[in-house]
């Protein structure tokens, strides 16, 4: 019998510190685009998994991208 692989899923909260980003773009992000979807749910809390993770890794790519360079 193979063991299937334990999935590793991330609150949003890790998910920011994963990618060093403050946890309100993240939150932004998961607010803006309704097709990034939570793998599961523990309680109250949304948990996302590596796809996940790299859709708002792009779309924070994304806004960054659109800000331009920052002024001095």
């Amino acid at each position: 019998m193979m063991a299937t692989p334990v999935p590793r899923l991330r609150t949003p909260g890790v998910i920011a510190a994963e990618l060093g980003e403050p946890l309100h773009r993240v939150l932004y992000v998961l607010r803006t685009r309704d097709f990034i979807k939570p793998s599961a749910t523990a309680g109250r809390l949304r948990l996302f998994d590596s796809q996940a993770v790299a859709m708002i890794r792009q779309a924070l790519s994304g806004i960054d991208a659109r800000k331009g360079p920052p002024h001095e």
